[in-house]
């Protein structure tokens, strides 16, 4: 699986496995295969999750900072 994936073409990944796995898969090896990708999927979507929230956190502690400053 690509690392460098965009999350918007991951999280359309893991629907159409989710999908896929509703609708129902007759071959237990198809079943384990699609559970193991959409696992690494959900690993890799938090991962991102993770690092943008804690961009926002920084930024909004800067923002948060800088006025601060400005009302002294």
């Amino acid at each position: 699986m690509k690392k460098n994936i965009k999350f918007e073409d991951a999280l359309k990944r893991l629907e159409e496995i989710v999908d896929n796995l509703e609708i129902g898969v007759d071959e237990l090896n198809k079943i384990v295969n699609l559970f193991e990708e959409g696992s690494e999927l959900v690993r890799l979507c938090n991962s991102k999750l993770e690092k943008i929230e804690n961009k926002i956190e920084i930024i909004t502690k800067k923002l948060h900072e800088s006025g601060t400053e400005d009302e002294e």
